[in-house]
């Protein structure tokens, strides 16, 4: 997933991957010892690793290693998805294995920042809701899920069902300006005039 840094985030269009369980932290998601790379490029290969492979490096049974979930572009979890350490590997790994939306129960706090600030929206969902989507989608792999920020609904063919971003969040993705650092770095002039009017960042901005 590429995407520019003030893109409007309002519809992703897709097949969804189911990956069940509570708690799934972000150690599962990403090992630490795939950490070690100075860019993200390259870490979809390590998402879920040590789920999808033995000691030996044979695959084990595993969503990410069927190949009718090989284009899914919507993860579906259970709650308190991305608990653990605050790495942004974890998502940045799963965007770089293909998912652009992530919908589920719930999620750790950061890991859905960390999400937003990438572009990829985090929606929440009852229980009841994310179970049914999951069945659809292990039925009928090819099923394609729509997932609308705007409304905050996600649709499987004519099904609809509701959910909810935060209000910060959905914004940040409507308005193209859910990547911050871009956001300043774009408008650094602006920063640098009005630092210039601080005192107290006078000799700072000018050193």
């Amino acid at each position: 997933m590429s995407r520019t840094t003030d893109e409007i985030i309002d519809e992703i269009t897709g097949p969804g991957i189911p990956i069940r369980g509570n708690d799934i932290d972000t150690d599962a998601i990403i090992p630490a010892r795939f950490m070690k790379c100075v860019t993200f490029e390259g870490l979809g290969e390590y998402a879920f690793y040590d789920e999808r492979y033995d000691a030996d490096g044979n695959t084990r049974p595993h969503p990410f290693n069927d190949e009718r979930h090989s284009q899914a572009k919507v993860l579906l979890v259970n709650s308190n998805f991305g608990c653990g350490s605050s790495r942004e590997h974890a998502p940045q790994a799963l965007a770089k294995w293909g998912i652009e939306a992530v919908v589920g129960e719930s999620f750790a706090e950061i890991f859905a920042g960390n999400c937003t600030a990438m572009g990829i929206p985090a929606m929440t969902m009852d229980h009841d809701k994310i179970e049914e989507l999951m069945h659809i989608v292990e039925s009928e792999p090819a099923t394609v899920l729509s997932v609308r920020v705007r409304e905050q609904i996600v649709q499987a063919d004519r099904r609809v069902f509701e959910g909810s971003i935060p209000p910060a969040s959905r914004n940040s993705l409507l308005g193209g300006t859910w990547d911050s650092t871009a956001l300043l770095l774009s408008r650094r002039d602006a920063i640098r005039e009005t630092a210039e009017r601080l005192p107290y960042l006078n000799d700072f901005v000018r050193g």
